[in-house]
């Protein structure tokens, strides 16, 4: 996740203390943007990209038996060695107050308290020989963890692995926290983790102007790898219609008619979901040159969205985690769709 970028060094005084103010307007949000100029630094990494784990950190009662996403009882016996392969995973364990003892992340775990970690796992191509190199008591891993051969030499091994079902919306968090919290035996920070992330998510969503209720915004999920030339549309089964909805917004790919996951881009999908802004991943849009290269996909110009440049960029490690980080990427997302309205609608503490 990045952190603020380098700013050049000035050689008069004058020309620092006007830098100092425009770096403190950006990070407390005083700064107002031109009209459809997404926020330069959104909330959910802003000023430095940290979780916040419950405190005092529970301690495990063990044994558990958990029931895996792929099927199988598996019992866990000692949690003093946790490796999470997903940077969701991580996250939760991490603010459930256990960080201590994860031994090893996915490369999307890229939060302060996480990053000097050993990477095991690259976007869940798993080694299995750098997971067991490090003697982990249980893995918790998601259900697109793989390759197989990796998981079934882990398991072989002696290794508990317990398969976390994913999460599709907001509606998913508590289960996603509570699963994973029940796995490691503690399920009072489970359901304290979950009490917390649900009332900041409905703080959150309070943000949403009035206006916005009216003709709510059409916003075009794009997963963007420009370096591969990948561009697809995201649709009904994307994860990203939830969290629109919490914003005010509709999705454009899933209201044109899309009920799978990912389309292909094309300017006939585009002209027919007709957004009026466009959500991306934060390193799907650097990978594509920004906004100049995001107009320049086929159909994009075109579009309400890239007519006016609207673009929303979230960081790709917490967009669609429906994680106890949730609402940050909820506040920030209504930010940046509906700058000053949206700030001005409640306080922007985080409280519980």
């Amino acid at each position: 996740m990045p952190t603020p970028a380098t700013l050049p060094r000035p050689l008069r005084w004058t020309g620092a203390l006007v830098l100092l103010v425009a770096v403190l307007a950006s990070v407390t949000g005083c700064a107002q943007a031109p009209p459809g100029t997404p926020a330069p630094r959104d909330r959910a990494t802003a000023p430095v990209d940290r979780v916040e784990p419950l405190s005092p950190a529970p301690s495990p009662h063990l044994p558990t038996t958990a029931t895996s996403a792929d099927g199988r009882r598996v019992t866990v016996a000692r949690a003093d060695r946790i490796m999470p392969l997903s940077g969701s995973l991580s996250e939760i364990v991490f603010t459930l107050g256990l960080g201590s003892r994860v031994v090893a992340r996915d490369i999307t775990a890229t939060f302060q308290q996480a990053a000097a970690l050993p990477v095991v796992t690259r976007n869940h191509d798993v080694s299995a020989e750098s997971v067991l190199s490090l003697t982990p008591d249980l893995v918790l891993a998601e259900t697109t963890t793989g390759p197989d051969e990796a998981m079934a030499q882990i398991r072989a091994a002696g290794i508990p692995v317990v398969v976390i079902a994913p999460a599709r919306g907001l509606d998913d968090v508590g289960t996603r926290i509570r699963a994973v919290a029940d796995t490691l035996g503690v399920p009072d920070a489970g359901k304290r983790l979950t009490e917390r992330s649900q009332a900041r998510i409905a703080a959150a969503r309070t943000h949403v102007p009035p206006a916005a209720h009216g003709r709510p915004v059409r916003v075009a999920f794009l997963y963007l790898r420009g370096s591969a030339s990948v561009y697809l549309l995201g649709g009904a089964r994307s994860g990203a219609p939830s969290l629109l909805r919490a914003a005010g917004a509709v999705d454009a790919g899933a209201a044109s008619g899309l009920t799978k996951d990912f389309t292909a881009v094309t300017s006939e999908a585009l002209a027919k979901a007709a957004p009026d802004a466009i959500l991306v991943m934060r390193k799907g849009l650097e990978s594509v040159g920004g906004i100049d290269g995001l107009v320049r996909i086929p159909g994009v110009a075109e579009t309400p969205a890239g007519v006016d440049r609207r673009v929303v960029a979230i960081d790709d490690g917490v967009l669609l985690n429906y994680g106890p980080r949730t609402d940050e990427v909820l506040r920030s997302l209504v930010d940046q769709l509906y700058g000053g309205a949206a700030a001005d609608r409640a306080p922007t503490g985080r409280g519980a």
